[in-house]
């Protein structure tokens, strides 16, 4: 396994200098592009490459949650051109006009996107979206307090572990969790259901189980030892895993949610031909293998997914651990097990959000 070093440091620094969507202070001629994706989900040098072989400036900013980046949009709080929100936050966005459709012509590399990427459920007819990543929910567990195989959500709801468990710090991924453990859809819109679940979380949170709800900062405190269980994404344990390498990864046998994250372009963008050349650029085999070897997540291009293992190799001098590639890139046995998010109705969508603001968080 290779490190690295300061991968926060450097995405917040590249993220500093490149930030401002608003798109100010370009003279008239210039060419821009707003991107907004995840904290630590692009590899540094492509901005810098893209703009070297295009001239077109990224200003690059990040979300921590589909929800905040959704609110953010929807208030008028931000100038995006590129956006990179998971599957379920598509069709949302779908269902409310808010993307416009791609012009593939711009984009010749979507040809690279493995078959099974294209046409899902969140963009049927594929007009809205090129895939960026994808992967898996699961459980990250520090082996040194865990002495037990985890095989079930059963470990999120402990109280063996209380004060030593971490909840992922979103509505639908936090009551996704829940539901799974109760056996129900977590794409159930009975209402029971996620009542139900709701107050498994409630119960948990009520009796002390949690140490809190967390998104990104999740990462010092499974790698500093401060929490000993929590979920979250496959790219991001195997990050955490380079620094702590007593952290274990399980997807339950009982099932969990595979997620795509595709790149959009919002339907008021102002930049909508840099938006698809940066797309394009993205998508390409080239850059799908730097970003999977900088962020751990599997790409849906075809040829890089083949090739990564021996491009590893390439890059740091030692073969690839098969078993970590199966985490980032999980086996189509895994994947069977696994549900994808669909969107929800928006009676469901508010009976979510409702509750969440029920947990206090």
């Amino acid at each position: 396994m290779k490190k690295k070093l300061a991968l926060t440091l450097t995405l917040t620094v590249t993220t500093a200098l490149l930030a401002g969507c608003s798109g100010g202070g370009n003279s008239a001629d210039a060419r821009v592009v707003n991107v907004c994706g995840w904290g630590e989900n692009i590899e540094p040098e492509l901005i810098d490459q893209f703009e070297e072989e295009t001239g077109i400036k990224v200003n690059y900013q990040t979300a921590e949650s589909n929800e905040a980046m959704y609110a953010l949009i929807k208030n008028g709080g931000a100038n995006y051109d590129v956006i990179v929100p998971s599957d379920y936050m598509i069709s949302q966005m779908i269902e409310e006009d808010m993307l416009a459709e791609l012009n593939f012509d711009n984009i010749p590399n979507f040809s690279l996107v493995d078959d099974r990427f294209k046409n899902l459920s969140y963009d049927p007819e594929n007009k809205y979206t090129v895939p960026y990543t994808w992967g898996t929910l699961g459980i990250i567990y520090n082996s040194d307090v865990v002495k037990e195989d985890v095989t079930s959500w059963d470990i999120m709801f402990d109280p063996a572990y209380a004060g030593q468990t971490a909840m992922i710090n979103n509505p639908r991924d936090a009551l996704g969790i829940a539901l799974m453990k109760l056996g129900y859809s977590i794409n159930t819109t009975d209402e029971n259901e996620i009542r139900e679940a709701y107050q498994l979380i409630a119960d948990a949170k009520n009796n002390g189980v949690y140490q809190g709800f967390f998104m990104d900062e999740i990462y010092d405190k499974m790698e500093g030892g401060e929490t000993s269980v929590c979920t979250y994404y496959a790219g991001d344990y195997l990050v955490m895993y380079e620094n702590n390498p007593s952290l274990r990864w399980a997807v339950p046998e009982n099932g969990s949610n595979w997620f795509v994250d595709a790149m959009c372009v919002l339907k008021d963008a102002e930049h909508k031909e840099e938006a698809e050349a940066w797309i394009n650029f993205i998508t390409s085999t080239e850059a799908s293998l730097a970003n999977m070897d900088f962020i751990w997540y599997a790409t849906p291009n075809k040829e890089a997914l083949e090739q990564y293992p021996a491009y590893y190799e390439e890059q740091n001098g030692e073969p690839l651990d098969p078993a970590l590639y199966e985490v980032m890139a999980a086996p189509q046995e895994v994947l069977d097990k696994c549900e994808s998010y669909l969107g929800l109705p928006e009676e469901t969508r508010t009976l979510y959000n409702d509750l969440w603001n029920e947990l206090g968080i």
